[in-house]
């Protein structure tokens, strides 16, 4: 099959009439996938993947403002890509650190449950107050740390949860051990 000399022209003449004009569409789209990787979480979760998807829409705009559409719609093509790759890392990261956020507070909970237990025994053998007053306010400190982890749980806000537990099992721990250590002589 060959081609006429007036089909090639044809051919020509639409490729230029497409890159003609710039590619409101494309950048409109690339901008509704930066907003829907926003609303993903994508700003905590996926920063580098959005940094890219809003670097490579504004260089679509800079590529229009010096009429290379075909170059802008390159650029706005790669800014959908990298906010729909931010949306997906976002939604995947943050699913992560709730579980993680949330096995925490299961296990923190139940060191809790055993500090108390202690805590209450060693009132009960007559351990003095000022023997278990260092363990009583770091679990007071831990309680205040693990209400706050609460409170950004339930604002959908689990790295702040996350930085909020940090250190908390191991503050209990030693609060626990400090309660054996006070109880210990009394056994005796």
């Amino acid at each position: 099959m060959r081609f006429r000399p007036i089909h090639v022209w044809s051919i020509l003449a639409m490729l230029t009439v497409a890159c003609a004009e710039p590619p409101h569409k494309e950048m409109d789209q690339a901008q509704g996938a930066i907003d829907a990787a926003r609303a993903a979480g994508a700003e905590h979760y996926a920063a580098g993947e959005l940094g890219a998807a809003t670097d490579a829409l504004a260089n679509a705009n800079g590529a229009v403002g010096a009429r290379d559409y075909r170059l802008a719609l390159n650029y706005a093509l790669e800014s959908r890509e990298h906010a729909q790759n931010a949306a997906r890392e976002a939604a995947n990261t943050k699913a992560q650190v709730r579980v993680e956020v949330e096995r925490a507070m299961t296990e923190i909970a139940a060191l809790l449950a055993q500090v108390n237990t202690r805590m209450a025994a060693a009132q009960r053998a007559r351990v003095p107050a000022r023997r278990l007053q260092a363990s009583a306010d770091a679990i007071a400190t831990v309680n205040m740390d693990v209400q706050e982890a609460g409170e950004a749980i339930e604002a959908d806000d689990y790295l702040a949860a996350r930085t909020a537990l940090e250190g908390v099992k191991e503050r209990i721990e030693q609060a626990l051990a400090a309660i054996e250590t006070a109880i210990a002589p009394r056994r005796r």
